[in-house]
């Protein structure tokens, strides 16, 4: 069993092994769930591609994966271009 101690400021170091466990690096961040039985349980919050959805404002009609790869490639032979001069 892993033991931490909470200090006046509530903050707990978590010891070395559980951040190796967890993949933790300073910054992350992590989920704490409560059980039935009044248990918890802390896991690494870890990206969800939903969380993603809204952030971009939309402009106009959806743009195709063939539109995409037309504007790739013209903005490749762009830079090409501006290159050589």
């Amino acid at each position: 069993m892993i033991h931490a101690k909470v200090t006046s400021k509530g903050q707990i170091t978590l010891p070395l092994e559980l951040r190796d466990k967890l993949r933790l690096v300073p910054g992350s961040r992590v989920n704490f769930e409560e059980r039935a039985d009044g248990s918890f349980v802390m896991r690494r919050k870890t990206g969800d591609i939903r969380d993603l959805k809204g952030i971009l404002k939309k402009d106009g009609a959806p743009v195709s994966l063939d539109g995409m790869k037309r504007a790739i490639e013209e903005e490749a032979v762009a830079r090409l271009l501006r290159s050589a001069e």
